[in-house]
């Protein structure tokens, strides 16, 4: 067996699970559709079939109060039960067990009516929560104790409390957001009463046969957050009180610390379990930026944890764990970690999906049936739209050439992946990679494809996947070999001096910022990536916070736009503050509103307002966005072929991966 630890049952005495592998909770979006259940049931029941030991759902809210949104889901009337049971059926149908989880906003509901522990505004909702009232507090503990009683009437194996993240337990717990004086507030002692009794009451609705997991926030990485002793402390309580597992919770969502994004190491929490571990002994699931059953073996192999936890790789590949169990990991469809398709979507009300997987959620309306009319197909560039095209094209049975006019695919993602914390996205190129040789895509490297070949060697239709070219500014000056492209600094075809300006400040801009001011990787690093965001591994202080390290910056980097909007406002709902805090650790001037005038000797002439300027650089690198790459389109377009333009090549905006690559499933599935 190549994982021996990660496929290992667990016994929880009244149950057993059939590996160590969670699939932890994540909010698809599905829960409120219309119809949302049956795909929801559909995306649950594809992953328990896929060999996951035990799934968590997306949170459901135990009353109204606690709904993360005004539309969200809850589960407190028995009218609620039957849409739930469609979702644990298909699960127990294909052989797993899942699990429910509860989670009440509290200060993180994004409407008016939102309780809190206190009358604190969280920093990322609009609203202020009102207060709870004595009564309030214990109704909403006979709410968690209900909602767990109907889970188990729909079928659910157990139930996840979310304790974690800054929900309102967390808020409970700290100090930071309880400011309580009565039986609910002051001491700890207190402030924990609340998650205990949660736990209690619910043991005592559903039996001794039902699995409570407890979603324990051990490191918050927030000022006045628990200290050590007191994360040890509650989670000998909870163990007491009744829990089956403790899963760690990494984190508020307020932190300014990453927790789980491309740039935060491969297991890069687990020593916070691993510590947690030498306490207590109920089972424990270690989390965060597990994302290979080479790393989740590794955790679980060196004692840090009895359990891992996996939400976005089961996104990216529902049969994670049969591919691990049949020694083919080199097959799993792995997860970059990029959340543009996932919490992105979440965050902005959208159902969710993922990036390298366009299926996930979409299990009913994208599937890959067998072609009765196999076609033969050239495709015409092999970064993500091409790859994936072709791959799935080739998986329905048509025959597919792809060609390649460099030495390698990947496309864009060759240029991504050089950026420091971007090193995830080398995954996507090997699993298409591997892909293209199961499906039996013929691959040209070093080809380029043309109307003759396109006509000799009888191609029935052709899918032009060929990208895009940086756009060019005609300035006076902009023709000296010192302005050049991002893909010529990342190709390493050019020399970059000590003072530069980055013209254009999209993603690209970031990213250049990034791979100009950091040497090495951080992310590579754990022990380098700690002291960089300020996270304390000793613990001395609450939150696990301690003052971040400031490395040396060897170049001075401006990073110019011309809009006046705020910098960096296009970037991830949820990863484009890293980025701009990553951008300010390496002391890059930003400057909104810069018309370019000429380069010259003297620098980059620009103007700001009315203000002139010379910004005194001896490099200037283009990223002031892309242009479709349709060269050969007419002469494609003049064969009579039927002609299909895919990602970049069809919209030239932002990169955009995700939209490439689902428009290459979705012409794959029509074609």
């Amino acid at each position: 067996m190549s994982f021996p630890h990660l496929l290992a049952p667990l016994d929880l005495g009244f149950t057993t699970l059939k590996n160590r592998v969670l699939m932890g909770s994540m909010h698809t979006g599905l829960e409120e559709e219309k119809g949302g259940f049956e795909k929801l049931a559909a995306f649950y029941r594809e992953r328990a079939a896929g060999g996951v030991g035990l799934i968590v759902t997306g949170g459901i809210s135990p009353n109204l109060r606690g709904r993360l949104a005004p539309n969200a889901t809850q589960l407190s009337f028995p009218w609620q039960v039957g849409r739930h049971r469609i979702v644990t059926d298909a699960v127990h149908e294909a052989g797993g067990k899942i699990c429910m989880q509860i989670l009440h906003a509290g200060r993180y509901g994004y409407h008016p009516f939102s309780l809190a522990p206190s009358a604190i505004k969280s920093p990322i909702t609009p609203f202020k929560p009102g207060a709870m009232s004595n009564r309030q507090v214990r109704g909403t503990i006979k709410d968690y104790a209900s909602s767990a009683k109907l889970a188990k009437k729909a079928g659910y194996d157990g139930v996840e409390v979310m304790g974690s993240e800054g929900y309102l337990i967390n808020q409970f717990i700290c100090e930071r957001t309880n400011k309580r004086t009565d039986d609910w507030g002051g001491s700890f002692e207190k402030r924990i009463r609340f998650p205990l009794e949660i736990v209690r009451a619910i043991r005592a609705e559903v039996g001794s046969d039902f699995i409570i997991i407890f979603r324990l926030s051990m490191i918050d990485l927030v000022e006045d957050g628990s200290s050590w002793e007191e994360v040890v402390a509650l989670a000998k309580a909870l163990e007491t009180a009744g829990v089956s597992i403790i899963n760690t919770g990494i984190g508020w969502h307020e932190a300014r610390v990453p927790t789980i994004a491309t740039s935060v190491p491969r297991a890069g929490f687990a020593w916070v379990t691993e510590r947690l571990k030498k306490e207590v002994s109920v089972p424990l699931v270690a989390t965060n930026r597990i994302n290979t059953p080479e790393i989740a073996e590794q955790v679980l192999s060196s004692g840090q944890a009895d359990m891992v936890s996996m939400a976005r790789p089961f996104l990216a590949d529902p049969e994670f764990v049969n591919k691990a169990a049949a020694n083919q990991s080199a097959l799993i469809n792995t997860c970059i970690g990029c959340n543009q398709a996932c919490l992105d979507h979440t965050f902005k009300m959208q159902r969710a999906t993922c990036l390298v997987n366009p299926r996930a959620c979409y299990e009913t309306e994208i599937t890959f049936h067998p072609t009765q009319s196999p076609k033969r197909i050239a495709v015409m560039g092999a970064g993500p739209a091409g790859m994936a095209f072709s791959v799935y094209a080739a998986g329905r049975g048509h025959k597919v050439v792809l060609f390649e006019a460099k030495t390698e695919v990947g496309g864009q993602f060759n240029l991504a992946r050089k950026i420091p914390g971007k090193e995830e996205f080398n995954e996507t190129i090997r699993y298409f990679n591997e892909q293209m040789q199961q499906t039996g895509v013929e691959l040209r490297l070093n080809t380029r494809l043309d109307a003759s070949v396109l006509c000799a060697e009888h191609f029935d239709e052709v899918v032009i996947a060929s990208g895009v070219v940086p756009r060019a500014l005609d300035l006076p000056g902009f023709d000296s070999p010192k302005v050049v492209t991002y893909q010529q600094v990342l190709n390493g075809e050019v020399e970059v001096g000590d003072k530069v300006a980055l013209i254009g400040a999209g993603g690209i801009g970031f990213d250049m910022a990034h791979f100009l001011g950091e040497k090495q990787s951080t992310t590579l690093d754990p022990k380098r990536w700690r002291a960089q965001w300020g996270i304390d591994e000793s613990y001395a202080n609450r939150g696990g916070l301690a003052t971040p390290v400031k490395e040396a910056t060897e170049r001075t980097i401006y990073l110019l736009q011309r809009k006046t909007t705020p910098m960096g406002k296009g970037l991830g709902k949820t990863t484009g503050w890293i980025h701009r805090a990553v951008a300010k650790m390496h002391g890059v001037v930003q400057m909104t509103g810069v018309s370019y005038e000429r380069f010259d000797e003297k620098g980059l002439h620009i103007r700001v307002g009315d203000d002139a300027q010379v910004l005194d650089v001896d490099t200037v690198v283009l990223c002031a966005g892309q242009e479709s790459n349709r060269v050969l389109l007419s002469e494609m377009e003049g064969t009579g072929k039927p002609v299909h333009l895919i990602g970049g090549v069809d919209v030239a905006a932002e990169l955009d991966a995700k939209r490439a690559i689902r428009q290459g499933a979705e012409l794959a599935m029509r074609i």
